[in-house]
């Protein structure tokens, strides 16, 4: 049984209404694009404008656009590199700072609001599923790793976690198709 166009369906209902409740919140002083180079500053600051191009996936005249934006709106600011003038640096302001955390704290509200019917498991689970759609499954291993020698498990306990997982999807996925 293909259950692409149920999930296609239901990947894209939850995109736009999350999409839709971002762009409500966020407003008037931020976009979602527009916490997103936030985001990527506050891990990666200063950046040049050329280094937001593979994350954000867009033009070069688009990122100016928005850097624009967001300069006029007194979220970053852009300098001339002391040494070289040609290289331009995007820094976050403090208001910028400010309007990161209040960002990234109204998402995870529109998150948990969603997922509030959703057991602890179930939340686990779809954590897992997700990574292994996204192809980041080698990355959050690492970490379940790093977090079981943390909390004093083993590697193998994770594995094998996991493991009991996907057979337990395997198997409620059969007693929902029978």
């Amino acid at each position: 049984m293909d259950n692409t166009a149920d999930f296609v369906k239901s990947w894209t209902k939850l995109t736009k209404d999350w999409n839709a409740q971002m762009e409500a919140e966020l407003a008037p002083q931020l976009t979602a694009g527009q916490l997103e180079v936030l985001e990527l500053l506050q891990a990666h600051e200063p950046m040049k404008p050329s280094d937001l191009l593979p994350h954000l996936e867009t033009t070069p005249a688009a990122i100016t656009t928005l850097l624009d934006r967001m300069e006029r709106a007194g979220l970053v600011e852009r300098n001339r590199d002391d040494s070289d003038r040609r290289i331009v640096w995007v820094t976050m302001t403090e208001l910028g700072r400010s309007e990161v955390e209040r960002g990234v704290a109204v998402r995870s509200a529109i998150v948990n609001r969603s997922l509030e019917l959703v057991s602890s498991h179930n939340r686990q689970l779809l954590v897992y599923l997700m990574s292994k759609v996204a192809g980041t499954r080698e990355s959050l291993a690492a970490t379940e790793r790093k977090n079981a020698s943390a909390t004093g498990a083993n590697a193998d306990e994770v594995a094998t976690d996991s493991a009991k997982e996907t057979e337990q999807i395997h198997s409620e996925s059969s007693a929902i198709s029978s």
